[in-house]
């Protein structure tokens, strides 16, 4: 196979040699806004827009005084909000709001709105978490955590196992929807 021995991909797949800033300001280009430190509210500096950053991000701020990392993103006023140290309680959560789900094949669990136990995991983490996976209603469905999940971050994708964690099921968008 001529990519048995190809490095996995991170970030976004299939970019090759390109430079991902690159080929997001080509693509979306560059729109200035605040970079707030979520506790005080303080503007701390600018960003040239929230596409460029992901929840959980460290590298790449250019701000002084940290580490500071990503803990939200306004997406409709262009806000990055940040933390100094990841460690923040913000960062964490139990609930993911999924849509656009793909089931490789075909929904396991048939017509069953749920709640059904899944293994799940997000963002690049090897560890696979205990959840309840439950459909709500046309294509919306909801992931709660039985322990806390780190960097939620919408537009991220989860992917959904067995609750043994042996077959993969498929994956869905995260939202960020609250969901009661």
């Amino acid at each position: 196979m001529p990519n048995a021995y190809r490095k996995d991909s991170q970030g976004i797949c299939f970019l090759g040699q390109i430079n991902y800033n690159d080929f997001i300001r080509r693509h979306l280009g560059v729109k200035k806004g605040p970079i707030i430190e979520i506790e005080t509210g303080k503007k701390l500096g600018e960003h040239n827009g929230f596409w460029f950053h992901t929840i959980g991000q460290r590298k790449g701020l250019g701000l002084s005084g940290g580490p500071w990392y990503v803990v939200k993103k306004n997406v409709q006023d262009n806000v990055v909000y940040v933390s100094n140290g990841y460690g923040t309680a913000k960062q964490y959560g139990k609930v993911l709001h999924l849509d656009e789900m793909h089931f490789i094949s075909g929904n396991p669990w048939g017509e069953t709105t749920g709640p059904v136990e899944i293994m799940f995991k997000n963002r690049h983490t090897p560890i696979l978490t205990k959840a309840k996976f439950t459909h709500l209603h046309d294509g919306e469905w909801v992931i709660e955590s039985e322990n806390d999940v780190q960097g939620i971050a919408p537009g991220q994708f989860a992917v959904i196992y067995d609750a043994q964690g042996h077959l993969c099921y498929g994956s869905g968008v995260i939202t960020g929807q609250k969901v009661d």
